[in-house]
């Protein structure tokens, strides 16, 4: 049995590569995993300022993003037919990705891209492609 690792932030490319790794992987282990990343503060009227509550919030909405998948794969039809899992963790995401595929004995990665080009992509980062270049698995990039 293979164990497939689709990362979830509830973008459309997320939910596209949670349906990719349904579809192409009936009858294995499907672990989602949300990264809740810690940034210090929040924005608010031209300042930051620190919110002791948003960690606490932004893992909430974590969890209900795995509840979401394990609805989405029920409604599916293929949460009989696949082991499923979810995990929210905390942490810089590409790097939380990677330790998790590596520390969980992941055998492939199934990522959402946006699709981002050009100035935004290289402003922005890619997580997905920080994923593909540095992971210890084969991985597949979902638009």
């Amino acid at each position: 049995m293979k164990r497939v690792l689709v990362p979830l932030d509830g973008s459309e490319s997320s939910w596209a590569a949670l349906d990719h790794a349904a579809e192409s992987y009936a009858g294995d282990r499907i672990s989602v995993l949300h990264v809740v990343d810690p940034s210090p503060g929040s924005y608010a009227g031209g300042g930051y300022y620190y919110d002791p509550n948003a960690l606490d919030r932004a893992r909430e909405r974590g969890e209900e993003l795995c509840e979401d998948a394990r609805e989405r794969l029920r409604v599916a039809g293929v949460l009989e037919s696949i082991a499923f899992d979810t995990a929210v963790e905390v942490g810089g995401v590409s790097r939380t990705i990677l330790e998790y595929a590596e520390t969980e004995d992941v055998d492939h990665v199934v990522v959402g891209s946006h699709g981002r080009e050009g100035v935004s992509r290289i402003l922005l980062g890619s997580v997905a492609e920080t994923v593909a270049r540095r992971a210890p698995v084969p991985v597949t990039i979902v638009r």
